[in-house]
């Protein structure tokens, strides 16, 4: 096949085309109204990442004075930063389109929300009470002025430009600043049937002549701009210092990172504008995006429920694994036979059980677990804690550079190390991001081991919203080989060899080709042969190219695919017999699966890793077969249930236009049909 441009989908604009789904999501009617805000604000938060590291890495490109075509699949460094916020504008205001429609059918619901020329003398008390009592004391306020150097503007907090006027005097500028810690959403006292809702941001406004009393103005006004900054993390190499001190020191450079984006009030006064601009040297290379009154619509994440379960989601109810007791020792239960938890459908407490349980038993000798993202209070850490103290051996792998968790884990990192838990800090040039556990237990003077392997963080707060695939089990002859990684973290140097897990950075490629091989031999030889896979991302050419190899041959492959997606599935010649499509919906659609036909007898793996250069050839990822022939059987029919979805799943295709799947079968969303499955499966 000969490649051309039309081969493979930008990652960058794929990736946009991802973020435009979750937009989907806000503008949809069906979704419950407060549920379609706090998609907004998950819009509004990936939209930060992007910039901080996708943005901000084709910036750095640009910058180097290259092109980037091989690196951005064909297209110019420039040419695609230009793209990019042309996007990012247009979604933009769209959003902004939603969040008006979404305020007028909050209204229809009785919740206002008001803003400081709507605040009448009912709540004017409460207000100026909560802005001396909770606002003032913690207030930033920075004076601007041509002398004074400009403090760095951190990009996790929103600013409000203040302009004060006095016909007389040259015009003076102050910056407030909108602090994360500030709680966003102010209830306000209610009336009647009435909530009414206030964004600090307008608190501010309405106080300004009390934030700005010494000065002499005539009159002063208030626009929020907002700046997002290169978040990649640069390491010095001093020698002397520590992988974890030059973490940390990363992590607080991040702050003054360069500038990837601007956003700003398009309401503003272009003086105004212009000085900020000049102060913070901001020019055409970066993205500049006028936007609306208010920034930072991440925080709508948080929007307050204000007791209106009616306008959210109903909250499931996590079951219980059938076979698998929280009552009973979990140890004797897998000893017989492997179980599948599948969060948040089921509930993570088994994972913490199990660990409780190793914590307290004598027989448990040693602990080793891979950790990427904890929770903010990690009951996962708590239990290893709860183990050392007991005498028993834990080794724990923490991912100190997992992105933007990094402060957190290196805290975590230091509470686990002082209680003598042996801490490894990953493996030179590589991220260690496989999601594995191996107990050993002594019985009947031998060790015997126990674990399990996921495809998601050992997590319980991201455990209630992705959905994540954890195989508990006793299978000597999987953690034979999840041993042997952890080998492999302690001495890097010794590449193990591996009979049944596939591993990178050194076999993923090679195995996974492998099995797409022998379903090309299984098509030429008219057997046969299909492909399913499911993961959040795929942007790996080689990967790809395998792919369209495969469905040359006649292969018929689908693929669920959340995320970004480079791949262009339906080309005549080229990748006809390939079908995409996405889900987006309540939960995060977070696991990855790939089940291989053999012949119509299926191999299948959980994995850690997407098909992405990152996690086949620059991380520590784990991808792990089912061997049990129940567990086959329920991943093959809960994979069909995603694939059957005409509800929440997109087609994805050449044009990129998100279009939903709708045909005349019975509804499915496969979300709900999948508790529906496992409440069934209880009852049954």
């Amino acid at each position: 096949m000969t490649k051309d441009k039309n081969s493979y989908i930008n990652r960058e604009l794929s990736w946009l085309k991802f973020n435009e789904r979750v937009l989907q999501e806000a503008a949809d009617k069906n979704v419950p109204l407060i549920e379609r805000l706090r998609f907004l604000g998950i819009f509004s938060n990936n939209l930060d990442e992007f910039f901080k590291v996708r943005y901000a890495t084709v910036k750095r490109i640009y910058e180097a004075g290259k092109g980037g075509k091989s690196e951005l699949g064909g297209i110019k460094a420039g040419d695609l930063l230009e793209e990019i916020t042309k996007i990012v504008i247009e979604q933009q205001t769209y959003s902004l389109e939603i969040l008006d429609e979404i305020d007028k059918e909050l209204e229809n619901e009785n919740i206002y929300i008001v803003n400081e020329t709507e605040i009448d003398k009912d709540h004017h008390d409460f207000i100026m009470n909560y802005f001396y009592q909770e606002i003032s004391p913690a207030l930033v306020v920075i004076m601007l002025n041509e002398d004074v150097a400009l403090p760095e503007l951190q990009d996790i907090s929103a600013y409000l430009s203040v302009t004060m006027s006095n016909s007389k005097k040259k015009n003076q500028i102050a910056l407030i600043e909108i602090s994360s810690t500030m709680d966003r959403f102010i209830v306000l006292p209610g009336k009647g049937k009435n909530s009414y809702i206030i964004m600090v941001d307008d608190i501010l406004r309405y106080c300004l002549d009390e934030i700005f009393n010494i000065f002499n103005y005539e009159h002063i006004s208030a626009n929020m701009i907002k700046i997002t900054r290169d978040g990649e993390l640069d390491f010095d190499s001093d020698l002397s210092k520590s992988f974890v001190d030059k973490l940390s020191e990363s992590v607080k450079d991040r702050q003054s990172g360069a500038p990837v984006r601007f956003v700003y009030d398009k309401n503003i006064e272009k003086s105004t504008l212009e000085f900020l601009l000049k102060r913070m040297s901001i020019d055409e290379k970066e993205s500049i995006i006028p936007g609306g009154r208010y920034h930072n619509r991440r925080d709508y994440m948080n929007f307050p429920s204000l007791g209106r379960t009616d306008l959210l989601y109903n909250k499931i109810k996590p079951l219980p694994v059938r076979g698998l007791s929280l009552e009973e020792s979990i140890f004797k239960t897998i000893a017989k036979k492997d179980y599948l938890v599948y969060t948040p459908y089921h509930t993570f407490s088994y994972i913490v059980k199990f660990l409780r349980e190793a914590a307290l038993d004598p027989q448990v000798k040693s602990i080793k677990i891979t950790i990427y993202r904890l929770a903010q209070i990690s009951h996962v850490a708590s239990s290893l804690i709860n183990a050392a103290k007991n005498g028993k051996k834990v080794t724990v792998s923490i991912e100190l550079r997992a992105r933007f968790d990094e402060a957190a884990n290196i805290n975590y990192a230091e509470q686990m190390q002082n209680e003598g838990i042996k801490m490894l800090f990953g493996v030179t040039g590589l991220k260690v991001h496989c999601k594995m556990c191996v107990i050993e237990r002594e019985e009947n003077d031998k060790m015997v081991r126990y674990g399990f392997v996921s495809t998601g963080n050992f997590n319980e707060s991201t455990a209630k919203i992705y959905t994540d695939f954890t195989l508990i089990t006793a299978n000597s002859k999987i953690l034979k080989d999840l041993n042997k990684v952890f080998d492999f973290l302690e001495v890097n140097y010794k590449v193990n060899r591996y009979k049944h897990i596939i591993t990178s950075p050194h076999y993923t490629k090679a195995k996974i080709f492998t099995l797409i091989d022998n379903e090309i031999e299984s098509a030429k030889k008219g057997k046969p042969a299909y492909i399913k896979l499911k993961m959040n991302s795929i942007s790996s050419y080689k990967m790809i190219d395998k792919l369209y190899e495969a469905s040359r041959a006649g292969v018929k492959i689908q693929m669920i695919v959340r995320g970004l997606c480079c791949l262009v599935p339906g080309v005549k010649g080229m990748s006809e017999n390939i079908e995409i499509i996405s889900i987006i919906d309540k939960f995060l659609e977070h696991t990855r699966l790939y089940i291989f036909s053999n012949q119509n007898n299926p191999k299948i793996y959980i994995s850690s890793a997407d098909w992405m250069t990152r996690n086949i050839d620059n991380r520590v990822e784990v991808s792990c077969p089912i061997y049990d022939e129940d567990i086959k059987q329920e991943l093959q029919h809960l994979y069909d249930i995603c694939w059957n979805d005409n509800v929440k799943a997109r087609v994805i295709n050449e044009k990129q236009d998100n279009t939903y799947r709708r045909n005349d079968n019975p509804k499915v969303r496969a979300q709900f049909d999948t508790y529906n499955y496992y409440l069934n499966n209880l009852e049954g």
